[in-house]
């Protein structure tokens, strides 16, 4: 287990020092990475501007649910790169050389690449949840600041989760499905608005099928101590992150199933 530890940081530390060979490169990645949420962030800036509230909801409680997803992701784009590119892997037949190595390919596939750049989006949400937690009358507990920082590892176990999927789907398909992208770059557009407003089917699918609600939503709904338009018991807004992790466990052994079926690429 640490001899696994240990490599995955030394894939870490390769892959950092590869990307700071080309610095002004990786500084101009990471502003762009800054810049483009920050304009996502804009819109949504104006959208109140204009209109006051969305239903019920302020410009402030909105932005907390904008940065907790956002970091969430950044996290989760950093550390799996690898899941979300593995479609090469398959397509050049360099997924049979990761076979033959004495390791996990979990650990092989995640140590493929780590992108460093991604601080620019971690950066934005958090500037956006700080300025948010700053313009919310929020009483601050150490049970609130747990589980605001348990709904972003939540998230980033949840976004992983699917791209370990996206990944999985090209063991049969190769090529990596764009319909997993309205899941993940979708559910971020999702999530950076309380779910309530959303349809019925809609809100069923992210709370059952892609538990998105419950690494964002519902523990929001516990730090804002929110009466919920949804009616959530109060223990869900506290126990909900670990569906993030669950959701995470299911995806490896999923991952797995895939990986005994997987036949090469024959070329």
């Amino acid at each position: 287990m640490m001899n696994g530890i240990k490599l995955y940081f030394k894939y870490v530390s390769v892959s950092i020092q590869s990307q700071m060979q080309y610095r002004a490169s990786f500084i101009m990645l990471t502003l762009s990475q800054f810049i483009v949420t920050f304009a996502d962030f804009l819109g949504i800036w104006i959208l109140f501007d204009r209109f006051g509230t969305l239903k019920q909801w302020s410009m402030a409680e909105v932005a907390l649910f904008y940065g907790i997803v956002h970091i969430a992701f950044a996290i989760s784009e950093g550390f799996a790169r690898g899941f979300d590119t593995f479609s090469k892997q398959v397509k050049t037949g360099d997924f049979d050389r990761i076979l033959l190595r004495p390791r996990s390919t979990v650990l092989q596939v995640l140590g493929l690449e780590f992108q460093l750049m991604r601080l620019g989006r971690l950066t934005q949400g958090l500037v956006v949840l700080l300025w948010a937690v700053n313009n919310l009358a929020i009483h601050w507990t150490m049970v609130k600041l747990t589980l605001i920082l348990a709904a972003i590892l939540g998230g980033a176990c949840l976004f992983s989760g699917i791209f370990v999927l996206q990944a999985t789907l090209c063991f049969w398909s190769v090529e990596s499905l764009e319909l997993v992208n309205m899941v993940t770059y979708g559910g971020v557009e999702t999530a950076q608005y309380p779910l309530s407003i959303y349809s019925s089917w809609f809100r069923k699918f992210f709370i059952f099928v892609i538990p998105l609600a419950c690494i964002n939503y519902f523990p929001a709904m516990g730090i804002l101590e929110k009466t919920d338009p949804l009616n959530s018991p109060i223990w869900i807004h506290y126990g909900s992150p670990l569906a993030g992790l669950i959701f995470l466990l299911l995806s490896l052994q999923v991952w797995k199933f895939g990986v005994t079926h997987y036949r090469s690429t024959g070329s």
